[in-house]
């Protein structure tokens, strides 16, 4: 089954990317990676940009609103994501405890719901 690991993170308090800290942060991201590879449960991911990038687009009464920042006003925001494959969700807990951000922020684990192509 495919599950979604959400990392969240509040990005004001996140180090500078010069800092000691973030460049051993950015090398515990890229070990986990090789490891959930190596283990064949990794199946995509990206880091995001800043959340101040993003843009919320919603329709009501057929208009189109376009809103700057991020889709709530919260102390975390959405910094990136793992698709894998577990056998189960305790098998997805496992591995999204091991995602270095659990360390800082919080890490949601979703199951995805397969798209049924049209007949």
């Amino acid at each position: 089954m495919q599950y979604l690991l959400l990392i969240y993170s509040n990005e004001s308090a996140a180090p500078d990317t010069a800092s000691p800290q973030f460049i051993a942060g950015m090398k515990a991201y890229g070990e986990f990676t090789s490891e959930i590879k190596e283990s064949k449960n990794f199946l995509g991911g990206n880091r995001l940009q800043s959340a101040a990038t993003a843009t919320a687009v919603r329709i009501r009464d057929g208009k189109t609103l376009l809103t700057d920042g991020p889709f709530a006003e919260t102390t975390e925001q959405l910094g990136g994501y793992y698709l894998i494959e577990a056998a189960n969700l305790d098998e997805a807990l496992g591995i999204a405890a091991r995602v270095p951000g659990a360390k800082w922020g919080t890490i949601e684990v979703r199951p995805v719901h397969p798209m049924q192509a049209p007949a």
